[in-house]
């Protein structure tokens, strides 16, 4: 197939393909009159590599899983480096819970004492409100 039929099967941009095949992770091949030519493995690569990036993998990270497809394995998740930037992406996400736990408890603070603040605002109000002395004119 050719790169636009390969994009539209994918979800992706023909200018996406050319890029996948400039960092090596998709194979150049040419036919006879020099157009790109894909196959249903290389279909297989681009949804390995667009399953990754959906879940955040960065494009580099998807490299060992498009090793390890090319290498004849099953599933691009079956070699130990794959299983390596799985690990590591785990640990990345965990750390990034750890942070936003932490950022969210500071924002529930600051909104706890923001909102204790206004109301002690609004009862000191009150309270210099009723302590004025009243003029009404009565008719």
């Amino acid at each position: 197939m050719r790169i636009g039929e390969l994009a539209e099967r994918a979800g992706t941009s023909t200018r996406t393909l050319r890029y996948y095949e400039s960092r090596g992770l998709l194979p150049a091949r040419r036919d006879g009159n020099g157009y790109r030519t894909y196959d249903e493995e290389d279909l297989r690569l681009l949804r390995q590599i667009r399953t990754l990036q959906d879940f955040g993998f960065e494009l580099e990270e998807t490299r060992p899983f498009v090793e390890c497809l090319r290498a004849g394995h099953p599933s691009g998740d079956s070699c130990p480096a794959s299983l390596a930037v799985y690990r590591r992406k785990l640990t990345e996400l965990d750390d990034l819970i750890g942070r936003l736990g932490e950022v969210r408890d500071q924002v529930a603070s600051q909104l706890a004492e923001a909102e204790n603040e206004a109301e002690a605002e609004a009862e000191t109000e009150a309270e210099t409100e009723s302590a004025r002395p009243r003029c009404e004119m009565t008719g």
